[in-house]
Order: C-alpha cells, then structure tokens, then sequence
C-alpha cells in the first residue's frame, strides 16, 4: 500500500503555499504542485509539520548529492578521452621502433661512450620472458580448467575435488590437470613458499628498519635536536663576526651546457671573504662549443672580481672522481682548509658557506658537513613528483637520523663542506667505483672522521624530468654501492672502529639498505606473487600485498605531506623501479658488464630559465646572473649546432622491453588471480601491472615528440 505524506512550505518571496505529494514508499515518484522555490516543512501522515531544520538538511544533502552525480558523470564522460589520448600515445610510441636495446648507441659518458655488453644485458630480460611465457601458457591451461569445473577459490577444496577424481577420470584434460596439480602440491608449491618466506622474512626486517628511522626522526623534532655552530671571532679582513678560513670551492662538470652559468653564478655571489676564497670550474667537457661557454663565462667572473679558475683535462679517465682527483693535485690546493663541492646544477645561496663553515670551528673530528637539496622542478610532471618523495624521505629522516645517532651517512656527492684533511687522510678521490662520494665517505668514516648533516640548509638543484634519464641515474646509484661493497669489506672488517659501527656499516648501510631492498622488492612483488597465481598452494598473506606497503608508503610520504595525493602512484612506481634497482645491484655485486656504466644525468636547465629572461629585460647586472655582453651571439652558435644535431638524429622516447615484459606477467596473473576470486591480489597485480605499462612505454615524465 502506497503511503501519503504531505509537504507544505512558503515560497521564498510570496508565502504561497506548496503542496509535495510522494505516493511512493520509496521515494521514487515526486508531484509538486505550486512555486519550485520553497522553504519545505516536513509533516507526519497525521499532517503535523516536523522540523523546518530537518527539511533544509534534506534539500541541502539532495543538492549536494546531485553535484557529486553531476560531477561523477563528468569523470566519467572523461575517461573515453583519457583513453584514446592513451591509445594514441601507445601508437605514436610503437610507431617510432626505439627500445632501451638502441640506448647503447646515445649513452654520453663522463669519460666517452661505453657500451653495455650485449650479452649480460640479455640474460636478465631472457630472464623475465622466462616467467612470461610461463605464465601465459599456464593461464590459458588455467582457464581451459575452470571451464572443466575445476574450483579455483580454495586449494584445499581442489585438492579434495583432485583426490576424489584421481582414480576415476572423465576424459585426457582431467587426467593431465590432476597431475599437474600433485606435481606442483609436491614440487613447486614448497621451494616457493619457502622463497616466498624469506622474502618476507626481509620484508618485515627492511620495514623495521624503517619505522625505526622514522621514529628517530620524531624524537629528533619532539626534542628540537639540531647541530648547532660555535660562534667565531671578530674577522679582521671583513670586519664581521665568524669563522673565516680559506676555502676551495668545486664545480665538476661534463657537457653540462643547459646549467653551467647557474652554478657558476650561484658560487661567485657566495658572501665570503674574497681573499679566502678560490672557485675551480672542473670541466669535462669533449664539446668544444660547450668548453668556450664556459671558459668565457668564467673569465667574464674573473673581470668582476671573482677569485676563479678554468680547468679542462687532456686525458679524461675515471669520470667525476678523476676529475676532482686531478683537481686536488694542484700545488695550491694545500694553502685551503676546506673543500666544499657543487655540481653544475647546484645553486648554494650567497649564506652557504656562512652556515655550513663554523660548524668546523674547535671541532677538529668533523670532516664533513653535507647540506639538504631542494628541488625548483619537483611539480613539473609525476615523475618529478615521485622522485620528491623519495628524496624528501632520503634526507629528512634518512640522512639526518644517522647524522644525529652514528655521525655518519653516505655523501651526496654535492652540496657539502668537507675538511681537507680527511680527504687527505682517506686517501683521497678514488676512480674504482661509480659512487666516489660514498667511497670517500666510508674511508673516512673509518678514520675516524664524524659528519654533520643541516636539514635546514638546503640547496637547489634539479630533478631529472625523463624516465631515461631517471633509470641511468638509479642505475648507477644502486650498482655502485655493491662495487664499494665487495671492495671495502675486508678494510671494514680490518679497521679500529667499534663493533656497533661495523655491524651499522655492514648489516645496515650496505646490505639491508643497498642490497635486501632490491632484491626483496623485485621477487617478492614482481616474481613470487604472479607465481603464487598458478601454484596455489604457495600463498602471501594479504597483509604482505597491501597493508605493510601501504603502511611504508605511508612514512615515506610524511616528509612531503603536500604529496599525500600521490601516495599509491608512489606505491605502485618504487616496485616498478626495483627491475632497474635490482639489474644494477646484481651488476655491481657480480662485475657485470654494466657495472661501471656512467651517463651523465641529463638537465634541462629550467631552474636558469627565469634567471635569463630576468636577466636581458633588466640590463647588466654582473653581480646577479650569467655574462650578457654576446650572449646573443652564443645562443644563436648553439641553436645552429641543436638544429644540425636534430636534422641528423630526432630524439625518441623509448619502449624499455624489461618493464613491458613484466607488465604483461602481472597483467596475466591479475587475470589468473580474477579466476580465483581474490580480491586484493587481484587489485594489486592489476594496478602493478598497468604502472609496469605505462613506464615500459614510457609514458611518464618528459615526453619528446
């Protein structure tokens, strides 16, 4: 029986009365009779008038229920276009025919082009294909299976289902799938499982590991814990209050045309003593175009004042650690106390040196002083964005929880004040790895040096804004700290230092950080979980697919909470790059082929854009900015150069065969996992598996047309 409820209200302006008849218990039928613009009263089926609030709370929650449709209906209507911008992009990518098999051939290095060996590059994806097809083929037995009623949702029903047919089988199909059932229950599912385990057996370690990081950053703001300088004597020359020593500043570089001025601007404007200051520019650089910039960028500063020197190598062997190594072997190196470095697309403020120096003051233990970096590109695309978050983790809790607690951490290779000292005492720069600034760190840490690390100093720098230029970098930094390994080992074990620092150095730094990580990452998420998809009877809890992770993404996130949006990207984008991070663990640790691979990391030089543009529309300002008499004449000899460069050879984004191939194996198990009913694998692999696409087809960061 229908029910009857009356709604009389006013109209806003008149008074007029509005009668609502709903003659629909559910609500579905609406007649109103009267003006549309009312102020309802609810009443009763007894005609008594409810409460006027109660009834501006209904339409308020209708209006807003209809704009959230509305607005759903609008993501929803967005999504076709989403889809075939997708759709083409993938076109326009596998039209151009360009793999990270071609990226051999553009690889510049510091010290000239190296080629990857061919064939140790191919064992690992060999690898993966492995698994894939695999995969593929026990899926289409799988669902071959499922359409013969084999159930897939509980192994122990199947098994029960397998043991009451084992005797009596319908036809050839369920003869064949019975025995692979007892093969797999008897061969395959226990040294999975047992991989399986142990991996989260690390897992469980690593996030540990973690939440301990995390908790001593807490306690280090709870307490306001931070290094602070001593207070320095009356300088005779500047007449000001401080620590004033001599100091050689380094600017490495190597075909770094987009940034050089930046870096050399930003240095020359330090506000330092002159007289106590020397700048060396370290070039590299095999461009001749690139070397003349620079030398006259460096001779405009020397007719300002500034106290600098060019240097360019004939025999340029060992990359960045050859470089400074020839550097320190000037003969007036010695008359400077402190070393401080910055790479080419580093911009220190004029109070770097101001704020990083005293803390050498009466502290004759400290050999370096390592300041935070900042990013003026870190919202450019999702890559950068990503790339924030990890690095924001990296040097707020990591590098300033082991500053506090061990006085030691890994150098950053820029933006640090070391004492000349402990360079010396260390042995100096050393060309055996790809990773001289952590070498030189671990060698004085040995010695016995202490190191500092300034959270609230902060430099600025770039991020790199392309997936091919993100790879080469995580490349490098992870197969060198595993060459650095194997090398320092013995001299760790030989050395002085207490037990807890050696278990720190050895347990902690290298492999639970640089080696377990990687290693756990890739099997774990991209290995075993696809294969617990076809061997059942191998199960990872849920808890290891979802809840850890999200709850580690969730401390990683808390040093950039503006990024808190960005949280599953940054998820589901750290297991995709642990198939790079554990191709290059794997060739640092075995001496592989691309072990000693260093490509110079590729910058845009957008943080030196405005400064240009600000530059030419206010006038010479030498002080402030990068040289301006003929930089129109510079700028045209570059673009005649990129356009011959360009006509030659069009750059592409790449199609990188290891990431694709992944994908489809998560996307094949997601499938598998779909006949299995179960729920958050299923997700997870799916997720993965389109995040594995989109990076394996490079569709993330910088897009070159």
């Amino acid at each position: 029986m229908a029910a009857v409820f009356s709604w009389w209200g006013k109209e806003s302006h008149r008074g007029t009365p509005v009668v609502v008849k709903m003659e629909n218990p559910n609500w579905s039928m609406v007649e109103i009779e009267g003006p549309s613009e009312v102020d309802f009263f609810i009443t009763s089926p007894s005609g008594r008038p409810r409460d006027k609030g109660r009834g501006k709370n209904a339409k308020q929650l209708t209006w807003v229920l209809l704009l959230k449709a509305h607005r759903a209906a609008g993501c929803l209507t967005s999504i076709a276009p989403a889809l075939l911008g997708l759709a083409s992009g993938v076109k326009r990518r596998l039209a151009s025919g360009r793999t990270d098999a071609d990226a051999d051939n553009d690889n510049e290095t510091g010290g000239g082009r190296e080629k990857e060996n061919p064939i140790v590059k191919s064992r690992f994806y060999s690898f993966i294909k492995v698994f894939l097809w695999l995969s593929v083929l026990l899926l289409g037995f799988e669902v071959a299976a499922y359409f013969k009623g084999w159930h897939f949702g509980a192994p122990h029903l199947q098994l029960d289902y397998l043991w009451a047919t084992s005797f009596g089988v319908k036809d050839l199909f369920d003869w064949v799938y019975s025995r692979w059932v007892l093969i797999r229950v008897e061969y395959f599912a226990p040294p999975l499982q047992f991989l399986a385990n142990a991996c989260i057996v690390l897992f469980i370690i690593q996030s540990l590991d973690r939440l301990v990081l995390c908790l001593g950053c807490f306690w280090i703001r709870f307490k306001k814990i931070k290094p602070v300088p001593k207070e320095g004597d009356i300088d005779v020359e500047s007449g000001e209050k401080g620590f004033f020593p001599m100091v050689l500043v380094q600017i490495p570089m190597c075909n770094e045309r987009e940034v050089y001025h930046q870096s050399i601007g930003a240095v020359c404007n330090l506000d330092w003593p002159k007289s106590k200051l020397l700048i060396q520019v370290l070039d590299d650089s095999d461009d001749p175009i690139t070397q003349s910039l620079i030398n006259e960028e460096v001779k405009k500063w020397q007719q300002e004042g500034a106290n600098i020197v060019y240097r360019h190598r004939v025999i340029r062997d060992g990359y960045k650690a050859g470089n400074l190594k020839s550097a320190m072997n000037c003969s007036y190196v010695k008359d400077y106390e402190f070393v401080a470095i910055f790479d080419a697309d580093f911009q220190p403020t004029p109070d770097f040196l101001k704020r990083t120096v005293p803390h050498f003051k009466d502290n004759d233990e400290l050999g370096l002083v390592q300041a935070r970096w900042s990013f003026v590109n870190k919202d450019e695309n999702l890559l950068t964005r990503l790339q924030n978050i990890n690095l924001s983790f990296h040097f707020e809790v990591e590098q300033q929880v082991n500053g506090i607690f061990h006085n030691f951490f890994g150098f950053n290779g820029t933006a640090g004040v070391w004492r000349r000292k402990a360079l010396d005492e260390s042995g100096g720069w050393l060309e055996r790895t790809t990773v001289e600034d952590m070498d030189i760190a671990v060698r004085a840490h040995l010695h016995g040096w202490k190191f500092i690390f300034l959270n609230d100093v902060e430099c600025q720098c770039e991020l790199p804004e392309s997936y091919e230029a993100y790879r080469k970098q995580q490349h490098r930094w992870h197969s060198g700290p595993m060459q650095l390994f194997r090398l320092c080992l013995p001299d760790i074990i030989r050395s002085k230092i207490s037990i807890w620092k050696k278990f720190n150095l050895i347990f902690l730094f290298f492999l639970l950080r640089k080696l377990i990580l990687p290693f756990y990452s890739f099997t774990l998420f991209c290995i075993i979980l696809p294969m617990t998809m076809f061997v059942p009877e191998a199960e990872l809890p849920a808890w290891v697919v979802c809840y850890i992770p999200a709850t580690m993404s969730f401390l990683n996130i808390l040093p950039a909470l503006k990024s808190f949006p960005f949280i599953v990207p940054y998820l589901l984008f750290e297991n995709t790059m642990s198939v790079t991070k554990f191709n290059a663990m794997i060739s640092g640790l075995f001496q592989l082929g691309s072990a000693y691979e260093w490509v110079v990391t590729k910058k845009t030089g957008r943080s030196s854009e405005g400064d240009l543009v600000s530059l030419i529309e206010k006038g010479p300002k030498p002080q402030r900015g990068v040289s301006v008499p003929n930089l129109v004449e510079m700028r045209e000899e570059i673009l005649q150069k990129e356009q011959k460069q360009k006509a030659s050879k069009k750059k592409h984004n790449r199609i990188y065969l290891k990431e694709l191939a992944l994908a489809f194996l998560l996307l094949t198990a997601s499938a598998r996992s779909l006949l299995s009913a179960q729920g958050i694998h299923f997700y997870f692999l799916l997720f993965q598996g389109i995040s594995f696409l989109l990076v394996g087809l490079d569709l993330i960061g910088e897009q070159v047309e």
